[in-house]
């Protein structure tokens, strides 16, 4: 009886947490379709004005306001640019949701309708348009004397697009375009009336390689892909202790190696607006490499995957941040642009994953004419993907040894000309129940020292995986399965205690 009572009991409270759920989410719908009866601006749920730099970050020129008519200050000139940039903002996110009362604030109601219409066409053809402007170069032409008119240009505009149906992504396209921009002061916003747009005579920018041996650059590379042992995957912030990175180098150039590779977290270094003392962490990290002999590849993004358009100017924020401030440090090897990227085409889509690495490596292309650019793919099947975007091929391997060679050579026909390094490879030494207690410090060293044998036969540059093994593992590396976080923390040439295995040995010797 007891049994049967508590039973129904639970049922009842599960039935009672079901309707009040249910309505909550009525009240919910039904509180944001008041709201937007009432006639309040739409645009406030997509946190524009103080919030917009939070959303939409693209990279911005100023010209000097030789203005006609009225001098503009400031304060003026500010509230003009932020109310068209908004516009654009607005005017790309209507397009996305093919609503269009979501630029409604920023346009005249001519200029209005006519993108309306565009958006009207669009829905009814269940087409969907995604796009974003990375980059604007904006002069202010003329200020009426009330202040009420203004005309802009805006120079060679880059307009990132993308065409979805509901079978998929079906095109992608960009353009660089120059418009000039008639605009209204109305209830204290700028709006835009006009916007004429004719074609942009910039010629391509294309890195300026010649005279250089791209393979002579990286063909010595024998490096190791570094974290300090008590901060793996975090390696910066709080924790960051410069005295024990100078102690590694020191190890790592005792056994003859002269490059490392290190990883910044998109997140923790502040996304779009990186952070100052992480920056100054790492520029501590470049100069000690430079100061004992060792080359820096810097892999720009580890730990993000969203490649949606909506956050490309925020993420290629980052990326000029931090290539603008490390450009010419001596100790800069290369660029490598993002972490196994291929890992994420199933969840996030081949084409929108290409796309974001293709426009990125432009970038950086142009930002550094010096220094190469590569992608580091998970495995040697993927890195021949964009290999006409990048000026050094990069691939990892975590496979057996005996299918080593076959898969460097599959990799060299698809890629014959360009240099290519194995940026990655290395086998875990752990040997507990989640190995079935097949591992060891043994079997690590025959891996190391078979490949160790491939690489110098077929000339390969390389770095391994990793310099220590960890007594922790993040979670948000591998997750929380123990069969798969117990052996990332033994991939180490030291021990946990700092001690050398049996293949610090193997790789000191080669």
């Amino acid at each position: 009886m007891l049994g049967t009572f508590t039973i129904r009991l639970r049922r009842g409270f599960m039935i009672l947490a079901a309707v009040l759920l249910n309505g909550g989410i009525l009240l919910g719908i039904g509180a944001i379709l008041v709201y937007l009866n009432t006639g309040a601006d739409r645009s406030s749920i997509l946190h524009l004005d103080t919030e917009i730099e939070s959303v939409y970050r693209p990279h911005i020129q100023l010209g000097s306001h030789t203005n006609e008519g009225r001098p503009i200050d400031t304060a003026a000139a500010e509230n003009l640019i932020r109310d068209y940039l908004n516009a654009w903002y607005t005017r790309n996110e209507a397009l996305r949701y093919n609503d269009p009362l979501l630029m409604r604030d920023y346009y005249t109601d001519s200029a209005y309708a006519k993108l309306k219409r565009l958006i009207d066409l669009n829905k009814n053809s269940e087409v969907s348009i995604q796009q974003t402007t990375l980059a604007h170069s904006i002069s202010i032409d003329f200020y009426s004397e009330d202040g009420k008119l203004a005309t802009l240009s805006d120079s060679n505009v880059e307009v990132y697009k993308q065409i979805w149906k509901k079978d998929g992504l079906q095109v992608e396209s960009k353009d660089t375009s120059n418009y000039r921009v008639v605009l209204f002061l109305e209830d204290n916003s700028w709006r835009i009336r006009h916007m004429q747009r004719t074609a942009s005579e910039r010629g391509e920018e294309t890195k300026d390689l010649e005279g250089r041996n791209m393979a002579n650059t990286i063909a010595g590379i024998k490096g190791v892909n570094y974290y300090p042992q008590d901060q793996p995957w975090n390696m910066f912030g709080d924790d960051f202790d410069l005295k024990v990175v100078e102690s590694d180098f020191v190890k790592i150039r005792e056994m003859g190696l002269n490059t490392i590779r290190i990883f910044i977290p998109y997140q923790e270094f502040g996304g779009p607006d990186v952070r100052s003392g992480h920056l100054s962490q790492l520029k501590q990290v470049m100069d000690a490499a430079e100061t004992k002999g060792i080359k820096v590849l810097l892999t720009l993004f580890d730990f993000y995957g969203n490649y949606d358009l909506a956050e490309w100017t925020l993420n290629f924020r980052h990326a000029r941040l931090i290539v603008t401030a490390f450009k010419e440090h001596p100790a800069l090897l290369a660029w490598d642009i993002k972490n196994e990227p291929d890992l994420d085409f199933e969840s996030r889509g081949k084409k929108r994953v290409l796309a974001w690495l293709r426009e990125l490596s432009a970038i950086v292309n142009t930002l550094d004419q010096e220094h190469p650019v590569t992608i580091g793919w998970s495995n040697a099947e993927a890195a021949s993907l964009l290999k006409d975007e990048v000026d050094v091929v990069s691939f990892h391997y975590y496979g057996d040894t005996d299918s080593f060679r076959a898969a460097y050579q599959e990799l060299r026909i698809s890629v014959p000309e360009k240099p290519v390094v194995l940026q990655e490879y290395g086998l875990s030494s752990y040997s507990g129940i989640w190995h079935l207690f097949s591992g060891s410090e043994t079997e690590q060293a025959a891996h190391h020292e078979a490949i160790q044998g491939a690489v110098t036969e077929l000339q390969i540059p390389y770095l391994f995986w990793t310099l220590y093994d960890f007594p922790e593992v993040p979670q948000k590396v591998v997750g929380r399965l123990p069969w798969r976080r117990m052996p990332q923390k033994k991939y180490g040439c030291f021990d946990e205690k700092g001690d050398p295995k049996e293949a610090y040995t193997i790789i000191k010797q080669k």
